[in-house]
Parts: C-alpha cells; sequence; structure tokens
C-alpha cells in the first residue's frame, strides 16, 4: 500500500492521543524544547506534519513553522486546531515537495521514525537533498529515528515484539535482505475477543547509513543523542535524535 492510503480518513481521526503515547507531556515538551533552540529564532519545516503533534506547540514557542504532508485526512485533521490555522502546508511527498521560499528555513525537522515511511534508499537520500533545499546557509536537519532491533532477532525468526500494554500489542516483522519491515499494530476491545489491525511498511537504516546520506546532500553530522533529552547515545540505544548541519552561516 502507498504511504497517502495507509494514512486514510480512518487513521487520521484516532491518530490523536491528547496526553497520553506520543502526545504525553514527557515525550512531546523534550521534544519542542529541543527544536525551538535548534530554531534559534528563524523560521522551521517539518516534514511529515501530520496533525500538527509537533508543530502546533513549536509554533505557539513563537517559531514560524510550515509543514509538508502527503495525506489529505491527516492534514484535514490538522486544520482543524484552532492554533494551526496560520500555518502553510503543502500535500506532497516529503522527498521531493516544495514549500513557498525554499532556502530560507533555519530547521528542517522529522520526527518520530517517519523517514523511513520513504521505503527505498533512493527516495531517503532524496528527501536529504529536499531537506538542504529548503536550508538556508548553516541550516540544521533534525532526524529521530529507531535504531533497528535485528539483535533481538534470532535465527529463522522473523519478527520481534516491540510493545506489550493491556489493549494492544505491537510486532515487526523483517525482510532483512532489503531492509524492509513492517509494523503490525493489533488493538483490542475491552470486551470481546476482536482486535483491529493496523499496520505500516518502514524501510529501516542503521545510523552509519544515514551520516553517509546526510554527507550526499552536503551535511555533517553535528551531534547524536539517544533522545530528545540529550542523553547520550550508546550502542543499546534503541532510537537516536540526529542533528545535521549545512556549511556556512552562523548556525541559528
Amino acid at each position: 500500500m502507498r504511504q497517502d492510503e495507509i494514512w486514510d480518513a480512518e487513521a487520521a481521526a484516532r491518530y490523536d492521543t491528547p496526553g497520553t503515547g506520543m502526545f504525553a507531556p514527557e515525550v512531546l515538551e523534550p521534544t519542542v524544547d529541543r527544536l525551538a533552540r535548534l530554531a534559534g529564532g528563524g523560521r522551521a519545516l517539518e516534514f511529515a506534519i501530520g496533525t500538527g503533534r509537533v508543530a502546533v506547540p513549536l509554533s505557539r514557542r513563537g517559531v514560524p513553522v510550515a509543514g509538508v504532508e502527503l495525506s489529505q485526512p491527516m492534514l484535514d485533521r490538522l486544520r482543524t486546531k484552532a492554533d494551526a490555522t496560520h500555518i502553510p502546508v503543502v500535500l506532497g511527498d516529503m522527498a521531493t515537495a516544495t514549500v513557498p521560499d525554499p532556502g530560507s528555513f533555519a530547521l528542517v525537522y522529522l520526527v518520530y521514525n517517519t523517514v523511513a515511511n520513504l521505503l527505498t534508499q533512493a527516495e531517503q537520500v532524496a528527501c536529504f537533498r529536499n531537506a538542504a533545499r529548503h536550508l538556508r546557509p548553516g541550516g540544521r536537519f533534525v532526524i529521530e529515528l529507531w535504531v533497528p532491533e535485528l539483535r533481538r532477532l534470532p535465527p529463522g525468526q522473523p519478527a520481534t515484539v516491540f510493545s506489550v500494554r493491556p489493549g494492544y500489542v505491537g510486532l515487526d516483522t523483517y525482510d532483512v535482505v532489503d531492509q524492509q519491515v513492517v509494523s503490525h499494530h493489533f488493538y483490542f476491545a475491552e470486551a470481546g475477543t476482536e482486535a483491529r489491525l493496523f499496520r505500516t511498511p518502514h524501510r529501516y537504516i542503521w545510523p552509519a547509513e544515514l551520516d553517509l546520506m546526510a554527507q550526499l546532500a552536503g551535511f555533517t553530522l553535528e551531534s547524536r543523542h539517544a533522545d530528545w533529552n540529550g542523553t547520550e547515545f550508546t550502542a543499546e540505544s534503541p532510537s537516536h535524535v540526529s542533528v545535521y548541519r549545512l556549511p556556512g552561516g552562523d548556525g541559528a
């Protein structure tokens, strides 16, 4: 399935979970804090802006935010929010879409593993190059991404369980030849035995491969941490926040 088919009206309607999950204050506030500092008073562009989980609170901090979004239903959901009416969004693919006044942004960012929604290496490299086109000299491109859990995958076993909680089980199935992974989200009703399944395909990327993609687009790695709070990134870290920078400018 194409990503715009996956993120349909039904998915958009249930995407927001105010106060919990990725909308929990302990998850969202450090993200917005760090991005606001990295923007340094300049403009920010979010690739795959979705329903505005990050863009809306970042805009409230006084950061001028624009966005790119592939899914019309997700964009429609964003437009229902009073705080988002002034956020300009281009409907399109984050690897190719151009927003007005490219080359003027201080910050481009991609959060919550979304770069992996691009299913080929070529598309992922194109995304880096698109970020570079939108940034001014010295601008930064920030990516939040999980580390593939292949060390947890015994020979012959195609899947790993990444989350189990009341009413929910999440597992990933891997194709290690083509670096493809499908996330399976099982949601169980409180009563009865019926479950709802939501699946999303991804192409996983190792940190070293991500750094090479950045070099191809003219970036250098400025920092890498395990989370938005600045925790040290180690071999045991399940995810990372990587900050890439273009040469020139003052880095603001």
